[in-house]
């Protein structure tokens, strides 16, 4: 990939602020003009995201608030992959603390994905589960919101009313969805 018409190179990069959530470095580019600087690029940890979708064709959500948008809105389950842990086992883990629906089966990797490229490593990996059981009330006190299971026709419908947070959530839905239809 590095001979490809209007790729640049790296030559190392410096860490300027590391904590468990977010790591932001500086690196040496040289763009495909032959310019070359400091870039500033922000890292963030692995997500994992559960999509749980039941036989009346309703997803398993999140309404909850985010202080850093000022947005309530719908969210799949998921959270922060830890090192050593697997992304599959992460998303059901997740899912089960904030729901209090631990997914049933083995689950299907949907996709995965890097959702702002240009500046930022934010890698999201989303699994498909088509049956979860009830444990009980949700056990992650941080994670705190109104457990729903939300027709998948009314997707569109959210996303139009900015009531679907986040690019893993609004990803992972339409990917879903527009898989369906081939």
């Amino acid at each position: 990939m590095a001979d490809e018409h209007g790729s640049w190179k790296t030559f190392g990069e410096r860490l300027v602020y590391d904590n468990r959530w977010v790591k932001v470095g500086l690196t040496d580019v040289e763009a495909p003009n032959g310019e070359r600087w400091d870039y500033h690029v922000v890292h963030l940890a692995r997500i994992a995201i559960a999509l749980i979708v039941n036989d009346r064709d309703e997803a398993l959500m999140l309404w909850r608030y985010r202080f850093a948008t000022e947005q309530w809105g719908y969210e799949l389950l998921g959270g922060m992959v830890d090192d050593g842990d697997d992304s599959a086992n992460t998303a059901a883990r997740e899912a089960a603390e904030e729901s209090g629906w631990r997914p049933v089966g083995e689950p299907e990797h949907l996709v995965s994905f890097e959702p702002l490229p240009g500046q930022v490593t934010a890698p999201v990996d989303v699994y498909l589960w088509r049956d979860a059981e009830h444990i009980g009330d949700p056990t992650d006190t941080e994670e705190v919101g109104r457990v729903e299971w939300v027709p998948l026709s009314r997707v569109n419908e959210l996303a139009q009313r900015q009531e679907l947070l986040g690019s893993g959530t609004l990803v992972s839905l339409l990917y879903f969805l527009n898989s369906r239809r081939t």
